[in-house]
């Protein structure tokens, strides 16, 4: 294997895991997260090679997919397992497999490295560079589990997702924002009083955050406090 189909196999495999990372991060469920991916790609190769073609960035259309087929599963928690619904074993996606050891130092340094970019920027109440370091057609999704009062539906656009994440994690009074681990990768822990009141954690394609994910939901924070 060439050093380019390594980095293309890389790639792909830190591509599956982060969708997975999504619907852990909502769900909580391996089975739940594998289906989720599964619908993500079909709904991926049921496009035709010319619309394939027009996204710039796949990575980041997958990652609205599995955000939007996540939000559909909110809205109806009992789908009919069979194909044409979500549950598609005829179409297995591939899942890591040894070789995830070796990629994975790779692609979390280039993560740390847009993480911490994306971290900074909100430490520092710098909103230019919050915005820089977002790509245009960036997302951000916040659970508050029906437990805090959060905007139900993703918000899209760099502009947008820089007023949200600014709303919801710097413009917040007798506060820490420190970097810390969320779901194993370099994310962001909001305290009040030590308490950990909201945890976030990105998603990246190239040099830039294509997602953010926002938890308030007091019931997912019990790992950071």
């Amino acid at each position: 294997m060439t050093e380019m189909g390594a980095e293309s196999l890389a790639e792909m495999l830190d591509e599956r895991q982060h969708l997975l990372e999504i619907a852990l991060w909502i769900f909580g469920s391996d089975t739940t997260a594998d289906h989720v991916v599964q619908e993500t790609y079909r709904r991926w190769y049921a496009l035709d090679q010319e619309e394939r073609a027009a996204i710039a960035v796949p990575r980041a259309w997958l990652t609205r997919t599995a955000g939007s087929i996540c939000l559909e599963l909110l809205a109806d928690p009992d789908p009919d397992p069979v194909p044409g619904g979500l549950v598609t074993p005829a179409q297995p996606v591939p899942g890591p497999t040894s070789y995830q050891a070796g990629y994975s130092q790779v692609m979390l340094a280039r993560h740390e490295r847009v993480a911490r970019r994306f971290a900074a920027a909100c430490q520092a109440g710098n909103t230019d560079a919050l915005r820089e370091v977002l790509a245009a057609d960036a997302i951000v999704v916040s659970d508050g589990g029906g437990k805090v009062r959060v905007a139900v539906r993703p918000t899209y656009g760099a502009e947008a997702v820089t007023r949200v994440v600014t709303a919801l994690l710097i413009d917040q009074p007798e506060t820490e924002l420190a970097i810390g681990s969320v779901n194993g990768r370099t994310g962001l822990v909001l305290r009040r009083a030590g308490k950990a009141v909201a945890v976030a954690s990105v998603s990246v394609a190239g040099a830039e955050v294509t997602a953010v994910w926002i938890i308030l939901n007091p019931d997912k924070l019990q790992h950071w406090r």
